[in-house]
């Protein structure tokens, strides 16, 4: 799928989860609008996804409270329903805060407590390298969740198991609940601490559909190195009013506000 469709396919994601926010009365929105070109690419460019073959790429969405984004994603694809998604929060749903592996379908592990995607992912990789399966994992994270300790522990696994097949994507919107990144435990620039503990490390516009799906590609895999890539990002992608604004990282827009976005949302998608 080139480019210009994973564009379209992107802002449809962005206006659903807007929606969906809206109506539910809750949601992590900024969070969500900065990694759907990510979850867009993976899903309908780079990953062989049918949860029928054992042999399928695995994502593991680290930053779960970004839930929404992956559940309009995975409904896009064929997964759930479409019209799920107006279940989303609501009671006896199984669109939930965070994503549950045993309630929906494409969703291969519980995420929410921060920290512990990548370590899972390492998991899964390493599996899938003891089995001599060519199939890849994908992990995404915050830029703020990288301030666990817990994942520099995976890092340095994946760097000693030599897991080539193994891509963590670091969601680098500068902001985390509450403050910014360089205001709290300022971890950038995070690149050159990849590098220093033996993984490749790549830097892309984390809303570029072409050097997402570039730096995704299986040929810049660098054998018997795990990859990174920092993906540099915006909180709050496509809305004017919410664009790196740390308030949006929980936060739900009146009507106004909701009017004004999908305005500028439909606008784009024109």
């Amino acid at each position: 799928m080139d480019p210009h469709e994973l564009r379209r396919i992107a802002n449809r994601i962005r206006r659903r989860d807007l929606q969906a926010v809206f109506e539910a009365g809750a949601g992590h929105i900024g969070g969500e609008m900065s990694v759907i070109d990510l979850l867009t690419a993976l899903y309908f460019h780079t990953m062989s996804v049918d949860p029928q073959d054992a042999k399928r790429d695995r994502l593991v969405l680290s930053k779960g409270h970004t839930a929404l984004a992956l559940y309009v994603t995975l409904a896009e694809k064929g997964f759930i329903p479409k019209d799920e998604i107006s279940s989303f929060l609501k009671p006896h749903s199984r669109l939930n805060g965070h994503p549950n592996r045993v309630k929906v379908p494409g969703v291969e592990t519980n995420t929410g407590p921060l920290g512990h995607g990548l370590p899972v992912g390492v998991g899964m990789a390493k599996a899938a390298q003891l089995n001599g399966d060519s199939w890849r994992t994908f992990v995404i994270t915050g830029d703020g969740e990288m301030q666990e300790g817990s994942n520099w522990e995976a890092i340095m696994a994946a760097a000693q198991f030599k897991l080539d097949n193994l891509t963590l994507i670091i969601d680098h919107n500068r902001l985390q609940q509450g403050a910014r990144l360089a205001d709290t435990n300022n971890l950038a620039p995070l690149a050159p601490k990849l590098a220093a503990f033996g993984w490749a490390v790549e830097e892309i516009d984390g809303h570029d559909m072409e050097q997402i799906c570039q730096a995704l590609a299986p040929e810049t895999v660098t054998p018997g190195q795990p990859k990174c890539i920092v993906a540099h990002t915006n909180k709050g992608q496509g809305i004017s009013f919410m664009c790196d604004d740390v308030a949006w990282h929980h936060k739900v827009p009146n009507e106004a506000q909701y009017k004004q976005a999908m305005a500028e949302l439909e606008e784009a998608a024109r």
